[in-house]
């Protein structure tokens, strides 16, 4: 799983417990997710079809540092399917995992596209070493 997205939990973060507000963390997880897939899938039209259950680990606190890992583990023909894994940037604990993120692919018309991609790439490969 590749952790790309870090995060500063500020005040603004919180819920009144004084730990990182759930509301503000799915947030984070989507926009996440959803660059993900239009970087995966090449099409800026992406949206979130479903989210499974998502299942709090541990919590974070104001002045913790956030990771956002996603991994690609399904490709439909109009799909994409995310694995989510949310940690502590400096213990390495768990906070949160999401098991399945999928986005489908739309056409200009808004309706699901077939996107041809059947496996991760990174953009380096893409494009070569620029």
């Amino acid at each position: 799983m590749n952790f790309h997205t870090r995060k500063w939990v500020k005040p603004e973060d919180l819920n009144p417990n004084g730990t990182l507000f759930g509301g503000s963390l799915l947030k984070w997880i989507d926009e996440e997710a959803a660059i993900y897939a239009i970087i995966q899938l090449e099409n800026k039209q992406c949206v979130t079809k479903y989210i499974s259950e998502i299942n709090f680990v541990s919590s974070a606190k104001q002045g913790d540092i956030i990771e956002m890992g996603m991994e690609a583990i399904h490709f439909g023909n109009t799909s994409l399917t995310l694995k989510c894994e949310v940690r502590n940037k400096l213990t390495r604990k768990t906070i949160l995992i999401v098991d399945k993120i999928v986005f489908v692919s739309l056409g200009e018309d808004g309706n699901p596209k077939p996107h041809s991609k059947s496996k991760t790439t990174f953009v380096k490969d893409r494009f070569g070493d620029s």
